[in-house]
C-alpha cells in the first residue's frame, strides 16, 4: 500500500468511527452531506480520493471542526 492509500484509508475510518459515534448510517450521513450514500462507503473503505469539499460537507454534517476529521493522518 502506498502512502497516498493509505491516507485514505486512515481517513475512511475516521469518517466512519465518527459517522458510527454520532449514530448515523450511510444513508443518512449521505442525506446530509448532499452526497450518495455509495460514495460514502467508498471513503470509509478507503476507494475515494475525497475533495476538500466534500470532506468540508462531511465535517458539518457530523458536526465536527475539519481539524478533527484530518488529525494525524
Amino acid at each position: 500500500m502506498d502512502s497516498s492509500e493509505d491516507i485514505l484509508s486512515r481517513f475512511g475510518s475516521r469518517v466512519r468511527e465518527l459517522r458510527m459515534a454520532s449514530g448515523l448510517t450511510q444513508e443518512r450521513l449521505a442525506e446530509l452531506c448532499g452526497l450518495d450514500r455509495s460514495y460514502i462507503g467508498g471513503i470509509e473503505r478507503g476507494e475515494r480520493n475525497v475533495s476538500l469539499r466534500n470532506i468540508q460537507l462531511i465535517a458539518r454534517a457530523l458536526g465536527v471542526p475539519l481539524s478533527r476529521l484530518m488529525k494525524d493522518l
